[in-house]
């Protein structure tokens, strides 16, 4: 029997952790082959960044564990079309369970290696692992980590288009001047109709699959 001194937890703790993330920027996970190359014959012509959690992957809160990732319908599609046009492929996460101490580098890392073998090689990862009270720059809806994406790559954000269906993911990749196509999320409506984007609106697809089939329509 437990006296009123000793507080009985009613749900597991999340395990703490000492790592703290650099406040100065992001965190990129560059491939060897996706080096810069500025559109040249041994480089991409262009990239499509995916949002992850809801876009390229099941949206689970503050996840760490690799068993947990379950890829987006349409995103194996996509992906194979993409490549196949010579597209680099990366993705955008803000993930600011690190900067809460809910997970370190080592389990993002491992979510993404469990994604890559689900999907195949990914030439780019970008994550801010700060909280929205940090005052970063990467941050989205900040423009940072879209920024320091197309710079990974070798590439000027007017070759860059970003596909979300979270609205901070899309007004990063406005504000610095990308391509923008919005996926519903897997609760969400069905998509408008394909539109050229324009600072306030950009097109939208019923999903994945379909947002690289219009990318390359066009």
């Amino acid at each position: 029997m437990a006296y009123l001194e000793e507080p009985v937890p009613t749900v597991p703790q999340p395990r703490p952790t000492t790592e703290r993330p650099d406040r100065t920027g992001p965190w990129l996970f560059v491939r060897p082959e996706a080096a810069p190359a500025g559109g040249t014959a041994d480089g991409p012509s262009g990239a499509v960044l995916f949002g992850r959690d809801g876009t390229l992957i099941q949206d689970v809160a503050c996840n760490g564990d690799p068993a947990m990732v379950h890829p987006m319908a349409g995103v194996r599609a996509a992906l194979s079309a993409l490549r196949g046009a010579g597209f680099a492929v990366g993705v955008l996460s803000n993930q600011p369970a690190v900067a809460r101490g809910v997970i370190g580098r080592g389990q993002v890392e491992a979510v993404q290696a469990r994604a890559e073998a689900l999907l195949g090689p990914i030439d780019l990862w970008a994550v801010c692992p700060h909280g929205s009270h940090d005052d970063c720059a990467c941050h989205m809806p900040a423009p940072g980590l879209v920024a320091a994406a197309c710079r990974a790559l070798g590439l000027p954000p007017s070759r860059v288009t970003v596909i979300g269906c979270d609205e901070t993911v899309i007004a990063a990749a406005l504000a610095v001047g990308a391509h923008a196509i919005r996926v519903p999320d897997a609760t969400g409506p069905a998509a408008d109709a394909y539109r050229p984007c324009t600072p306030t609106f950009c097109p939208a697809a019923e999903g994945p699959a379909e947002a690289a089939y219009l990318l390359l329509r066009h």
